[in-house]
């Protein structure tokens, strides 16, 4: 698992149990499965009307992707390219398509083999750059779902208190405090439960998403460099120097911005 997701899994649920066990005197009372119920089903259900059933599955497997600890072959790809790109410096274009067969990153693999395809530049890079933009465009979406979910949860929490108290109100006819102890808590849970579900699950999954595009983005940035610096016949010692001045300036530039990052 992400050390940073697991930290802040436990952490969360972790304090969260401690600052109820200290303010309450019986956490029962936390435990609210008709206002659970308003608050999921909900938020749910408001999905399902937002997003085409297919993408709301795929957004859930994409939920295990968060959980794991996601490796990026930055310097693997890099010493490909570069390996790759003194095999086509010196002319050996055999060379150059069996190492290609071996290649793990099917980015740098379609990127190589347009080079060794005799492809004009300007087709290579339009080529890369829409699957760099369409593969931008579905994650973002992706994380767009749970951002969604992250909004509808408080909002059904206040539906489950406005329907809490509304009960509340109609019981004090009885007099039966029972009665409205039990639609207080169903009033005051709900709101509790879409404040947790939106701020502890659905927006920080979507920040995590997030942000592994733009990682993922970084990396096929690279390969766009590395393919486009092979096709003008760039040096192999060149192209490695390019990259690594490249790499080390778009981790500065994620460093920079992760302090003012959402959330």
């Amino acid at each position: 698992m992400n050390p940073s997701t697991a930290l802040g899994m436990i952490g969360g649920v972790l304090l969260l149990v401690i600052v109820l066990a200290v303010t309450s005197q019986d956490l029962s009372v936390f435990v609210n499965l008709p206002g659970l119920a308003i608050v999921l089903g909900g938020t749910l259900a408001a999905t399902l009307m937002s997003y085409p059933l297919h993408e709301v599955l795929h957004v859930w497997r994409v939920f295990i992707v968060v959980l794991r600890n996601e490796r990026y072959y930055f310097r693997e790809d890099m010493d490909e390219i570069v390996d790759m790109a003194r095999l086509w410096f010196n002319g050996n274009l055999a060379a150059v398509q069996r190492k290609l067969d071996t290649v793990r990153n099917p980015y740098l693999r379609t990127g190589v083999q347009l080079v060794i395809d005799d492809t004009p530049m300007e087709d290579i890079s339009d080529l890369l750059q829409w699957r760099l933009s369409r593969l931008r465009a579905r994650e973002l979406a992706e994380a767009q779902v749970f951002r969604s979910m992250a909004t509808y949860a408080p909002a059904f929490g206040m539906l489950g208190t406005l329907v809490g108290l509304i009960n509340m109100l109609f019981a004090t006819e009885t007099r039966d405090f029972q009665v409205i102890a039990v639609n207080l808590g169903v009033a005051l849970i709900t709101t509790f439960y879409g404040i947790v579900l939106a701020n502890l699950v659905f927006r920080p999954i979507a920040i995590k998403l997030e942000r592994r595009t733009e990682e993922r983005v970084v990396l096929m940035n690279m390969v766009l460099e590395g393919v486009t610096l092979m096709r003008k016949g760039r040096s192999p010692a060149y192209i490695r120097e390019t990259l690594k001045s490249f790499m080390e300036h778009h981790h500065d530039e994620i460093r920079q911005e992760t302090p003012g990052a959402p959330g």
